[in-house]
């Protein structure tokens, strides 16, 4: 099994901890006035869920976690579970909500995403970085509200609740950045 050294320590990196899948999330470089380096990494289970705040000293080693990661199409939600299809092997796979986590907020049917497997059975999502919604109802812009990065909660076609710029409409359709939540811009249709 392959290893990562300290100096490959990077938010995303996917270790395996006493048996168990884990997923970097932060990763941080500490150098004290005097002694060795330091990362500060936070850890999220895959499995599980559960954080886990380590501290490793420059030269140390993780193991490297057995993930695959695959092309899935989002079919279809009912419930707590989201459907995906494997796009090269046509098997279904069920994910549970609090597995997707915040990517439900992005996900329309037929949408491409990135699945990770872990033994064969799915760990989590990643949906495209960028992905165009119709905005189904936001407030209408007040007038005189000219100032710069005035912002408004608009009702997207997927559910979500996303922050945009007061001149977005009803109906628009806005690209949103989906590893931060930002609005981009407005699309042409």
């Amino acid at each position: 099994m392959p290893s990562y050294n300290t100096s490959d320590f990077r938010k995303g990196l996917k270790v395996q901890i006493e048996g168990d899948p884990y997923i970097m999330v932060e990763c941080n470089f500490v150098k004290p006035g005097k002694g060795q380096a330091l990362y500060k990494c936070k850890l999220r289970n895959l499995t599980r869920g559960t954080m886990l705040d380590r501290t490793y000293k420059s030269g140390d080693s993780l193991e490297a976690a057995d993930i695959e990661e695959i092309d899935a199409q989002f079919l279809f939600q009912m419930g707590t579970k989201y459907t995906f299809m494997d796009n090269s092997s046509y098997e279904q796979y069920e994910l549970e909500k609090d597995l997707i986590d915040d990517a439900w907020k992005y996900l329309k049917e037929g949408m491409l995403c990135k699945m990770m497997l872990y033994n064969n059975s799915p760990m989590g999502i990643t949906p495209p970085n960028h992905v165009a919604l119709k905005v189904e109802y936001t407030e209408p812009a007040v007038r005189g509200n000219t100032a710069t990065n005035v912002t408004k909660p608009a009702k997207v076609d997927t559910g979500a609740e996303i922050l945009v710029p007061n001149f977005v409409e009803t109906g628009d359709v806005i690209k949103v950045d989906t590893r931060t939540g930002d609005y981009i811009e407005r699309v042409k249709e």
